[in-house]
């Protein structure tokens, strides 16, 4: 577990289920995101999944204890090359208040410290201008611009719409 000033950073929980639904069940959620809204099952199979696992991480309140989001920090192959790559997604109730990047940001430095990480990478889609702004406040640098890298949404026709993606990253050196 990782405390920050107003969060802890977690292994996902099997309790945690009615808050990741509460989050992962709002289609606006999935603007800049694969998938489509979850049902309350499918939340519970998610978070037992999760628990189980080492990559995804819960990001809870202290001050109530309610998680507002997780993190992704999972090691690319080869391992080796001592490179992860960061995700994280948040509730629309508690985006724009600096949660995500107190949460990406202690995560980060976690895995520099413990993991003795050389790269830590992460894509967003350029329209997602707060997500961005969010690796770049934290410290990460754009390394590059992808023309149609990937589509998480298909047209009425069922044909990809593809879109551009930043690739940004922090290297141990800058950390």
């Amino acid at each position: 577990m990782i405390e920050t000033e107003r969060l802890l950073v977690r292994k996902f929980e099997a309790s945690d289920y009615n808050d990741l639904y509460e989050y992962l069940s709002d289609p606006v959620t999935y603007i800049f995101e694969p998938g489509r809204p979850i049902t309350l099952d499918e939340a519970k199979a998610l978070t037992e999944q999760r628990s189980k696992g080492n990559d995804f991480f819960a990001v809870v309140l202290k001050q109530n204890n309610k998680m507002i989001g997780h993190v992704y920090l999972g090691q690319i192959e080869p391992k080796e090359q001592l490179t992860w790559e960061l995700g994280y997604i948040f509730s629309p109730a508690y985006q724009r208040q600096g949660y995500a990047s107190e949460a990406s940001a202690a995560l980060t430095e976690y895995v520099f410290k413990n993991f003795k990480a050389h790269r830590i990478m992460a894509r967003c889609n350029p329209d997602n201008t707060a997500s961005w702004k969010l690796l770049e406040k934290i410290g990460f640098k754009r390394e590059g611009h992808f023309k149609k890298y990937a589509f998480i949404h298909k047209d009425k026709d069922g044909n990809p719409i593809w879109t551009d993606a930043y690739e940004y990253s922090r290297i141990a050196d800058d950390a």
